[in-house]
């Protein structure tokens, strides 16, 4: 029983590690810590890598076959070829859902900026951890970009940019209110067998809704890679700060309920 509570606390998406209750890395067997973090960090990369791979390669392949490109900007208001958009939802749905499953338990399978400041500020992970997560997510997004880009033909078609519809401010709190989304899945959703399906569906409703208008990022590390390969825009900064803000929109509401439940 104590071997399973142990395990159980290393499951960030059981969401059993608290940030005050765990012990430092200074208080536990150093070779073991060192040994335990890394393997956080490699898991994140991994699974990181292998869901915008995937959820990037889908992306190029149904948007080479798109008369329309809604990840391009045109001065042209035209309506969402709606299959693509669905194909889209999709790749990223089932790609998050598949590597959250595989690596639940090697690192909690967080793959996001968002997500991981979301289960800092719910007290789940350590500072540290969350700040090292981060950075092998960033990493990981960098190096799927560049091998998709060297796999397969063409430009790369999958950046985030803002449909002509939509304002700097509606693409913000549209980030904002579809991260939200996700993030309340994650945090409200016990952990078990079937919780990475949900959080595929939450990430595949959450695209069909923000494809067309913001690119559908919801995840800053899943922006910032191909931001790398293609290069940045002027208004980059709202998928980094609305994702954020969702982040904190959905840990708030989440710390909020489980306060007044407490009551």
């Amino acid at each position: 029983m104590e071997k399973d509570l142990e395990k159980n606390q290393d499951v960030i998406l059981a969401m059993s590690e608290s940030s005050s209750g765990a012990p430092s890395i200074a208080t536990r067997s150093k070779p073991k810590a060192l040994r335990k973090e890394a393997t956080v960090a490699l898991g994140e990369f991994v699974g990181t890598f292998l869901f915008l791979f995937f959820a990037f390669a889908g992306t190029q392949i149904a948007l080479e076959a798109a008369t329309i490109n809604p990840f391009t900007p045109t001065d042209a208001t035209k309506p969402p070829e709606v299959q693509k958009l669905l194909y889209i939802a999709f790749a990223f749905g089932c790609a998050l859902a598949v590597n959250v499953a595989i690596f639940a338990d090697v690192s909690g399978g967080m793959f996001n900026p968002a997500v991981t400041t979301a289960l800092w500020i719910v007290g789940l992970i350590r500072w540290d951890r969350a700040l090292y997560s981060i950075a092998a997510q960033l990493f990981a997004s960098v190096c799927s970009s560049l091998v998709i880009s060297a796999l397969l033909p063409g430009p790369v078609p999958f950046n985030t940019v803002l449909d002509p519809t939509a304002s700097i401010p509606r693409g913000l709190f549209l980030e904002m209110f579809l991260t939200a989304q996700l993030v309340l899945t994650i945090l409200m959703l016990p952990s078990g067998g079937a919780k990475p399906l949900y959080i595929g569906m939450a990430l595949f409703s959450a695209e069909m809704a923000g494809v067309f208008f913001t690119g559908g990022s919801l995840n800053p590390a899943r922006s910032f890679g191909p931001a790398v390969v293609v290069g940045f825009q002027s208004y980059d900064w709202i998928y980094w700060l609305g994702p954020m803000m969702g982040a904190g929109l959905g840990g708030g509401t989440f710390s909020l309920i489980k306060f007044l439940q407490d009551e």
